[in-house]
């Protein structure tokens, strides 16, 4: 079995850091010099501890269940920890998953391999013939999916090391 870890940081996995909080506030970013076009949005999201985090959504964001973002939208939002990110207040990040939060869901996102043990050993999962595995754009995943990155949706864990889950959903973002 291949090992995820490497130390010398060559194919390095990525990894997901999050943000969970209310958004604050919602807007356009201008076609004008901006270098993000007209179709990326920033939003505020604060936390409860009232930090505030910019995060920039664009097409090539996943917000699950496609979902319409609105002001005072309970949400996790997933960015790149291996991205580069300006040290300026309040901190900036594009966001690659944007989870609304819906009452009793958990989720994660992970690089899994391919006895779908999350890279960081945070989470097993065991898939079952009621796990919904679909693609970015909702189509129907076919095969394993591990050795991608995967948005998990879920309701609870075992208290195992690592915790196990048999998850609703899984969206497995090809290519990320």
């Amino acid at each position: 079995m291949a090992m995820d870890f490497n130390p010398f940081g060559w194919n390095q996995r990525p990894v997901y850091l999050s943000v969970t909080g209310v958004i604050t506030q919602m807007q356009m970013m201008s076609a004008n010099g901006s270098g993000y076009g007209g179709c990326t949005q920033m939003i505020t999201v604060e936390d409860e501890e009232g930090r505030a985090t910019n995060f920039f959504v664009n097409g090539n964001t996943y917000v699950v269940n496609f979902e319409t973002l609105y002001e005072s939208m309970p949400v996790t939002v997933f960015y790149s920890g291996n991205q580069p990110a300006p040290l300026i207040y309040p901190p900036q990040f594009v966001a690659a998953v944007v989870a609304p939060k819906v009452e009793g869901e958990m989720v994660t996102v992970a690089y899994f391999n391919n006895v779908l043990l999350a890279a960081d050993q945070s989470l097993k999962l065991n898939l079952s013939n009621a796990t919904e595995v679909v693609t970015r754009n909702n189509q129907t995943f076919y095969g394993n999916p591990g050795g991608n990155t995967l948005v998990v949706l879920y309701s609870a864990t075992t208290r195992s090391v690592p915790p196990q889950t048999t998850p609703d959903k899984v969206i497995v973002l090809c290519g990320q």
